[in-house]
């Protein structure tokens, strides 16, 4: 079962490049691969501890903000920060094809798509 969450976790990357190069924003190639990692610099938060950590991660990730974030820029009329949402959204499914789910506050290894590394989850913690 974790294989087909984890499979079906790309159809919103797939959806969002067309999206993408929808908009009347250009970039260099090189910038694309800058701004499609940059969520990612909220992994800092685990400098301050667990519970900072999976915070930052998880309003970095989560889908629903990140969709609800390009919706907001379409109506609005702001295409940047339209591509912000659709880059969050687009970043978190292939985190997530690739097993790096929400983060649950017991440490960085424990997300809702179970144990990275085959750790165990001693607490259920979520942020």
């Amino acid at each position: 079962m974790k294989k087909l969450i984890r499979a079906e976790a790309i159809v919103p990357f797939l959806i969002i490049l067309p999206l993408i190069y929808a908009l009347p924003i250009h970039f260099a190639w090189w910038m694309w691969v800058l701004l499609f990692l940059a969520p990612d610099i909220s992994m800092l938060g685990y400098l301050f501890g667990n519970r900072v950590g999976a915070l930052s991660y998880n309003l970095f990730h989560h889908q629903l903000l990140a969709a609800a974030i390009a919706v907001i820029g379409f109506i609005l009329h702001y295409n940047y920060i339209e591509l912000a949402g659709l880059v969050l959204l687009g970043h978190s499914s292939i985190d997530r094809a690739m097993g790096y789910g929400l983060k649950f506050s017991t440490g960085f290894k424990f997300t809702h798509l179970g144990s990275m590394g085959g750790g165990e989850l001693t607490n259920n913690e979520a942020v």
